[in-house]
């Protein structure tokens, strides 16, 4: 009888200490990931998302993007980004994988310096209908990169930072490593790096990163990652 009344007020003394756990997370608004060391936080709030065995899911609510367009006609940043500030030098490697609705749904890892100096690196449905894995380095004004077409819903992608240089890769299989992009970016202010889902034309995007891993080192080989 004892032994029952004692686990009986352990598991209660867990339950309120999980829950004041909890309400000190809303308050902080900050949240932790797997093997990121770092509290992460929202840059414009989805419309919903979960964290479960070191799985980020999150939902982009409509027309939302970030994008600032060559001609001058399209500068938007309302999509949801969850965000942490890095290590000077890492590799930050996620799954990403969404449905394909509409166009231009996509999700991705970003690096932010300020609104007008960041990276998207994006799995994302393009004009053609195509899973397309696209880069857009913004300096002021985003460019549009389209790079392989992939015919899974699923792929792996890898931001790496060595210094003032980023390569962002791409894998099928997270073994294989495929060179996508390799770029000088300077910066002056502190940087952020996280995830991203965008729906620009459509009502709303679910995008699932998995398989998340953030590693503080230094790549020596563009080509290879490593």
């Amino acid at each position: 009888m004892k032994k029952t009344l004692f686990i009986s007020v352990l598991k209660m003394n867990l339950i309120v200490l999980m829950a004041i756990n909890a309400c000190f997370a809303q308050k902080d608004g900050s949240l932790k990931i797997g093997s990121i060391p770092f509290p992460l936080a929202w840059n414009n709030k989805p419309v919903s998302y979960s964290v479960k065995n070191g799985s980020l899911t999150i939902v982009a609510g409509a027309k939302t993007d970030m994008f600032r367009d060559p001609n001058v006609t399209y500068n938007t940043d309302n999509a949801p980004k969850l965000l942490f500030q890095p290590g000077n030098d890492f590799v930050l490697t996620t799954s990403i994988q969404h449905s394909f609705v509409n166009k231009w749904d996509g999700g991705a890892i970003v690096l932010i310096e300020d609104s007008l100096n960041w990276i998207k690196f994006c799995f994302e449905k393009d004009y053609t209908g195509a899973k397309r894995v696209v880069s857009v380095v913004t300096k002021d004004i985003s460019d549009d990169c389209n790079a392989v077409a992939v015919k899974s819903n699923k792929v792996y992608y890898k931001l790496a930072k060595a210094d003032n240089v980023i390569t962002l890769y791409y894998s099928l299989d997270n073994k294989n490593w495929f060179l996508i992009r390799h770029l000088q970016f300077n910066n002056t202010k502190p940087l952020k790096v996280g995830f991203l889902a965008q729906s620009p034309v459509g009502k709303k995007c679910l995008v699932k990163f998995s398989d998340i891993v953030y590693q503080s080192k230094k790549i020596k080989d563009p080509y290879t990652g490593l």
